[in-house]
């Protein structure tokens, strides 16, 4: 789900390729169309491949000069060694994973470091349309109720108390409404959480 099948840059891209070092090599799951991996390597020099189990997203990740590898994320990364990547990342996909306790341990055996991104459950806009009986639809969940890939929603106090009870180290985080950046309230305020973590 990296990309968004139109190659316009999402706002979380520039917030990731800041926490990653030049030359890095970078794993990234559920790639989408390959455009995240193709700005990391355009503005950090970065080598790696994508995962991606549609077909027409790998079609879109050869079109874009991605080294992609169709899989499923749900049965684990163990065709990868400990620590063969710098860093693996999961962008606005986590909600969408069957099992993302799974997801994130295998992050950090297959990584030195991981970075996740996710819509937020908890930000106002979220709470308001729930506090009206409905299920949110924004621009971070933009599904109905019925047909949404979103299994596991949490919120920036879920995924930090997630963290902290299994001992996952958070380097940093970053809260975005709208591409800029929240510092006040984040749980209630952001719209999109982005958190570099490590074991």
């Amino acid at each position: 789900m990296s990309g968004n099948g139109n190659g316009i840059q999402r706002p979380d891209f520039a917030a990731i390729a800041e926490w990653v070092r030049p030359g890095s090599r970078v794993l990234d799951l559920g790639c989408g169309d390959g455009t995240l991996l193709k700005y990391l390597k355009q503005q950090r020099g970065t080598t790696g491949y994508g995962i991606e189990i549609d077909d027409t997203s790998i079609l879109a990740c050869v079109r874009n000069g991605v080294n992609v590898i169709q899989g499923d994320l749900e049965r684990g990364l163990s065709g990868f060694e400990d620590s063969s990547f710098d860093y693996v990342i999961l962008s606005q996909t986590l909600q969408a994973m069957k099992n993302s306790e799974r997801i994130i341990k295998e992050m950090l055996r297959v990584g030195l470091e991981g970075i996740v991104t996710f819509p937020n459950f908890g930000y106002w806009k979220n709470r308001l349309q729930i506090a009206r009986g409905h299920m949110p639809v924004s621009d971070n969940l933009p599904y109905e109720w019925f047909n949404t890939p979103n299994v596991h929603l949490c919120t920036i106090a879920d995924f930090e108390r997630f963290c902290r009870e299994r001992r996952i180290r958070i380097v940093e985080r970053k809260v975005l409404t709208r591409g800029k950046p929240v510092s006040a309230l984040p749980n209630l305020l952001g719209a999109l959480a982005v958190y570099h973590f490590g074991s």
